[in-house]
């Protein structure tokens, strides 16, 4: 090297890292045609670890501290460079600076609900919201793994990929959980608890530890959520046992009116009209009932359904059941004359 060239090689004597840029987790110190001067100093701050590599393979790893560069406290790297003896010259090697803070207050959510298993209701699809915190928690791994040779590597560039570690944890997690969906619903401490020790594992893969995981919030499909509060009327109305059949059988019965309203041509298109829906209802709560009936009734209370049941398959109860929804109001005018119309013609024929 001419004396020219060697005056105006650049040489450093100081490695450290200020962090001041926000959201950084790994950052190369930039090394372009220049060398580390031999007896340097490295300076790594509390929560950072600074790591060399060379030409691709890590050798020395520090924690906090100021470090003098030599063949003692560079041992692995002067094994690499095949260093016999006390280096006396500058030298090359990339440096990594990662930042071990906890990243705290990050949010997560499903953007689709996840298909679970569940004890209850089989498959069912769930959306879920919250927060955790992380933080590097093993340099060569991250480095490894993720950062790679980057002259940084930020934080949303490392919560791209947790988001899908946590999505595919958490799908794996709840649907092989003995804890029905509506008990961790209801307590999600509990639903985070069945979460946390699996995702833990899965970022520790990534040289990620994991700080706090908790479960703000959590929620089924619009659809699933309807279907679920049907069923939760439905036992407020009387459950499902034999001697509250009929509850149900009402309430099924007035869930249908408002949806047979909302088809084309209101009520009276739907079959025979409301007079139909409601005599099929009936007729299948009596169904139901007789056979869920005790063998010991007594003859004459049997009986007494099956001789009413032709007055009530008749035209005009069918129309005296119809006035009775329209004086409730839970029919409108113009659904019980279209109705009434349709029951006419068949009476008059």
């Amino acid at each position: 090297m001419g004396l020219g060239s060697f005056i105006k090689k650049q040489f450093i004597d100081v490695l450290q890292w200020t962090e001041d840029t926000e959201g950084v987790l790994a950052w190369r110190f930039p090394m372009t045609d220049m060398e580390i001067q031999n007896g340097g100093v490295l300076v790594v701050r509390e929560s950072q670890v600074a790591v060399f590599v060379n030409e691709g393979q890590i050798a020395d790893v520090f924690g906090p501290g100021t470090h003098t560069l030599t063949t003692q406290t560079l041992p692995l790297l002067t094994n690499l460079k095949n260093w016999d003896k006390l280096f006396d010259s500058p030298f090359k090697s990339d440096v990594y600076f990662f930042s071990t803070r906890v990243q705290t207050g990050r949010k997560w959510g499903t953007q689709q609900p996840i298909t679970i298993r569940d004890k209850d209701f089989d498959m069912i699809r769930v959306r879920a919201f919250g927060m955790y915190s992380y933080r590097v928690a093993d340099p060569r791994k991250f480095y490894t793994e993720l950062s790679g040779t980057r002259e940084e590597y930020t934080r949303d560039n490392v919560e791209e990929q947790l988001r899908g570690i946590l999505m595919a944890t958490m799908a794996s997690s709840l649907g092989g959980a003995k804890v029905a969906f509506l008990d961790m619903a209801a307590n999600q401490a509990l639903m985070a608890q069945e979460v946390r020790g699996d995702l833990a594992d899965a970022f520790a893969r990534y040289g990620i530890g994991l700080d706090e995981f908790n479960v703000a919030s959590v929620s089924l499909p619009e659809e699933l959520q309807a279907a679920l509060d049907e069923r939760i009327s439905a036992g407020m109305k009387g459950g499902l046992s034999a001697d509250k059949l009929s509850g149900f059988t009402k309430f099924q019965t007035a869930t249908a009116i408002p949806l047979a309203a909302q088809n084309e041509g209101g009520i009276a298109g739907t079959g025979a009209g409301l007079g139909m829906g409601v005599m099929l209802g009936q007729a299948m709560g009596q169904a139901v009932g007789s056979t869920l009936a005790p063998a010991s009734s007594h003859p004459a209370t049997a009986a007494a359904p099956a001789a009413a049941a032709p007055a009530e398959d008749g035209i005009e109860a069918r129309l005296e059941k119809l006035k009775g929804l329209l004086d409730k109001g839970l029919i409108s005018a113009a659904d019980y004359d279209s109705a009434k119309s349709e029951l006419l013609k068949k009476l008059i024929g």
